[in-house]
């Protein structure tokens, strides 16, 4: 009987032993896979340019700081890519992340957006944007509060009557402006139509060049100094921001100073930029697309994040060659930033 007893007891110990290693190692299996958790993130540039640059390595900072705090990792590092501004390229990077069945997709520019969201229509894999300057009009969402569908992001929308404003500041004689940008842009549209209501309400008359390409949009700047501009305007428009090095020359030679809406224009040579900080809005755009992996936040239902405006950021050097006094500028903006002409911003 004791022999008997003493095995039922050897035998329920040996159940629970093996329970309580089960449950051990369940729960360091659990624990090991939260740490080992891998989100593939797709990154789709639009055009290598200072501006899209500086977003880009702001949203891979972030899901690094992001990772490390949440004990997850992001890899992006095997799915960035740049379109170089070809539709087709676009297309095919798109394809690929497709097919890599990333986790998340965070297309920069409103035409690489567009793409995004025709290539994940019937998958429904989350995209993220930014830099997206009017996504209702672009048709990429129904509203800035919701969404809908599997996509959402960050707007670098500018005030363009700010900047209009800026311009009638620093010479309140402005009789003529130029407008320069890319037709073709969606991003430009909405800025240069509120542009010339402004012009229209003020008497101001507008001169309107446009351009797809560096040599085109060097014919146009050609054009504005001609018709002897008293300032020229260009919104957030892709294709002028990587035609800025090499067209900056011709105005400031001119005496003739480049409002834009985006610092990155002034890092690169224009009188002034305008806007929202690429920084911010790439960290911004990341820490969404954390939200909607880590946290399951639905993209249809986060709404659109646009930053607040008022930081004009001035290229000193410009300034000082065209002789324009921009000390009136901090009373009608948030901030006034200084820079001098590069070709990248310093991220030290």
């Amino acid at each position: 009987m004791k022999k008997r007893l003493l095995l039922i007891m050897t035998a329920l110990l040996a159940v629970l032993c093996m329970a309580g290693c089960g449950s051990e190692k369940s729960s360091e299996s659990g624990k090991s896979d939260d740490k080992s958790k891998t989100y593939k993130v797709g990154i789709v540039q639009y055009v290598d340019d200072a501006s899209l640059n500086q977003i880009q390595k702001a949203v891979q900072s972030e899901l690094d700081k992001k990772g490390e705090e949440l004990g997850v990792k992001f890899d992006y590092k095997d799915y960035t890519f740049n379109g170089q501004a070809d539709q087709s390229t676009l297309n095919q990077i798109m394809t690929e992340l497709v097919s890599d069945e990333v986790d998340i997709i965070i297309p920069i520019a409103t035409p690489t957006a567009l793409i995004a969201q025709s290539a994940t229509e019937d998958n429904q894999i989350p995209v993220v944007f930014s830099a997206v300057t009017d996504p209702v009009s672009a048709g990429l969402v129904s509203s800035m509060d919701k969404p809908g569908a599997n996509i959402t992001g960050t707007s670098d929308a500018i005030d363009t009557q700010a900047i209009m404003k800026l311009i009638l500041n620093a010479n309140s004689k402005t009789k003529k402006i130029g407008l320069l940008y890319d037709k073709s842009q969606d991003s430009s549209k909405q800025a240069i139509a509120d542009a010339k209501k402004f012009c229209e309400d003020n008497s101001i008359e507008v001169v309107e060049k446009t351009g797809t390409t560096n040599d085109e949009l060097s014919l146009a700047a050609d054009a504005l100094v001609a018709a002897k501009v008293d300032a020229v305007f260009t919104p957030t428009d892709n294709t002028v921001m990587t035609a800025e090095l090499a067209i900056y020359e011709k105005f400031a030679n001119a005496k003739i100073p480049h409002y834009t809406g985006a610092d990155s224009f002034a890092l690169n040579g224009a009188f002034v930029g305008y806007g929202v900080n690429y920084k911010e809005l790439g960290t911004e755009t990341a820490d969404m697309a954390v939200d909607i992996l880590v946290n399951g936040a639905k993209p249809g239902e986060t709404a659109v994040k646009t930053l607040d405006n008022g930081i004009t950021t001035v290229n000193t050097e410009i300034a000082e060659q065209i002789g324009v006094d921009y000390s009136g500028f901090k009373d009608l903006c948030e901030k006034v930033v200084e820079t001098k002409t590069a070709k990248e911003f310093d991220e030290n």
